[in-house]
């Protein structure tokens, strides 16, 4: 995936969920346009890599999103203003060795 087609994303909110909550759980909302360029379809499982480590979230497309910017849910190791990356989850290949993740 090149520079262009998976470009940087901005966090512009940061939601943490307490455990008696209804809706918990890693999420990412993106604008659809955003979403598209990488390949992913709403309702995905996706990697978003942030500056200290990288989570598995489910990818919401919302419309009211500015493009190039996120929101995050129960995603540690991000803050808002940070730029993350989203790439989406290659099940196809298999895992290398000695790899985790």
């Amino acid at each position: 995936m090149t520079e262009r087609t998976n470009a940087p994303l901005r966090v512009i909110r940061l939601i943490a969920t307490r455990s008696g909550d209804a809706d918990r759980g890693s999420a990412i909302w993106m604008h659809p346009d955003d979403a598209r360029r990488r390949l992913m379809m709403d309702g995905e499982l996706v990697w978003v890599h942030g500056p200290r480590r990288h989570e598995l979230a489910t990818l919401t497309y919302d419309d009211e999103m500015p493009r190039g910017d996120v929101v995050l849910r129960d995603i540690a190791g991000a803050s808002p203003s940070e730029i993350v990356t989203v790439v989406k989850v290659d099940t196809d290949s298999p895992p290398r060795r000695g790899m985790l993740a």
